[in-house]
């Protein structure tokens, strides 16, 4: 597959890549799990005597989280327990200088990577290794390991471009997120296989559904993608009310793909029969979807949904959850994703949770992660590995 931490000889200099890309509030950037999971791979790389220089990216060019890696640093090194030093430039001379001071048990972050002209947009990893950001850079280093599983489905040039050029190693986040999300493609079960969709984007789940029959037993809906399968269904539902913007777009844009999948696989859809809103004293309360007549948002599943979609995952050998139920940030609104969450930790199954957001529900609402078999911190790169799709940054690093 691909050369992982076992195979690297210690005492190197080596170029991580990682994923920190987190959210920013008021300028702040805010501490997540990933920075707790790559500051593991950090420290058994620093046990292991190297000098490390870290790759992350932060935002998109012109996007409000566009900011440096300043402050990345500083949550990286209250993580490691250890000094972390930060310079605000990626391959140029004050880089080049830093990396050649760093001495074992170092750690420097360099600048976002896409503030980077050669990083974006994406290409062939052989274009990419020939830019001048790889080839000025490289040189520096003894072997390139590459973290950052969230971003593997993207071919940009810090995740893709050095592995052609250098010895490449997956680190632990990488190889346990691998051999986690593609399970689903890769393990067979003995019992019952249990997916659970919800979330934003339809978009990303539709295409799931589909490539996954085989393997898959049934399949729990809620949060948007539920609601469209309801409209599908015909209840008044799935579109856009008190000014969001959630379900139209994806309506009209996956209108015949949605009512084909309902057709096809009918009997292993499971629907809400219930779902939750805020009533005038802003209490939640809860309408059977027969007796619906849409005119505010909904926010949960119902109690009744809730469930039976629970029941079904204490009864499964295999369970993938993708995307929250409900918004469950919102006290209110959490009974559905931590009804089923609950549901699959107290369960003796194989099970996943992906998606950073979805993940977040498991520390807020007092579950532990140990009572899951994996908990991903990848969005896109999760849903592509449940496809079977490829991930490029993965397949350089088997190239390698």
């Amino acid at each position: 597959m691909f050369n992982t931490l076992d195979d690297l000889e210690p005492g190197q200099r080596l170029l991580v890549r990682l994923d920190l890309n987190a959210p920013v509030e008021g300028g702040t950037v805010q501490d997540n799990r990933r920075f707790a999971r790559h500051a593991a791979t950090l420290e058994e790389l620093l046990d292991a005597d190297h000098a490390i220089a870290v790759l992350a990216h932060q935002g998109r060019p012109g996007g409000d989280t566009f900011v440096s890696l300043e402050q990345h640093a500083d949550i990286l090194a209250d993580h490691l327990g250890q000094d972390v030093a930060f310079v605000p430039d990626t391959y140029g001379e004050e880089a080049l200088e830093a990396i050649t001071a760093l001495e074992a048990g170092d750690v420097l972050v360099l600048e976002n990577v896409r503030m980077c002209d050669d990083e974006l947009p994406e290409a062939d990893p052989e274009e990419k290794a020939s830019t001048e950001f790889v080839s000025t850079l490289a040189p520096s280093f003894d072997a390139y390991v590459n973290d950052a599983y969230s971003a593997a489905h993207r071919a940009h040039a810090s995740l893709v471009g050095f592995p052609l050029v250098m010895d490449a190693y997956a680190g632990r986040v990488m190889e346990t997120e691998y051999t986690a999300n593609s399970a689903i493609q890769e393990r067979s079960f003995d019992g019952p296989v249990t997916m659970v969709l919800g979330g934003t984007k339809a978009e990303d789940l539709i295409p799931v559904i589909e490539r996954v029959d085989d393997t898959v037993d049934r399949f729990c809906l809620g949060g948007i993608v539920g609601e469209l399968f309801l409209r599908a269904a015909g209840h008044d539902v799935g579109y856009d009310v008190d000014g969001t913007a959630f379900f139209d777009h994806q309506w009209a844009d996956h209108q015949e793909t949605i009512e084909s999948v309902l057709a096809a696989y009918g009997d292993r859809l499971h629907l809400a029969a219930d779902l939750a809103y805020a009533d005038d004293d802003g209490e939640r309360a809860e309408l059977p979807v027969e007796e619906i007549s849409k005119e505010t948002s909904f926010l949960d599943i119902g109690t009744d949904s809730a469930a039976a979609y629970a029941d079904l995952v204490r009864e499964s050998d295999a369970v993938f959850v993708k995307g929250a139920l409900g918004v469950f940030e919102d006290e209110r609104f959490a009974d559905g994703t931590v009804d089923v969450l609950r549901a699959v930790a107290e369960t003796d199954c194989f099970s996943v949770v992906g998606g950073g957001d979805t993940s977040r529900a498991i520390p807020i609402y007092g579950l532990d992660e140990a009572d899951f078999s994996h908990v991903s911190v990848a969005g896109g790169a999760y849903v592509a590995a449940l496809t079977g799709d490829t991930l490029v940054a993965i397949d350089v690093l088997s190239e390698s």
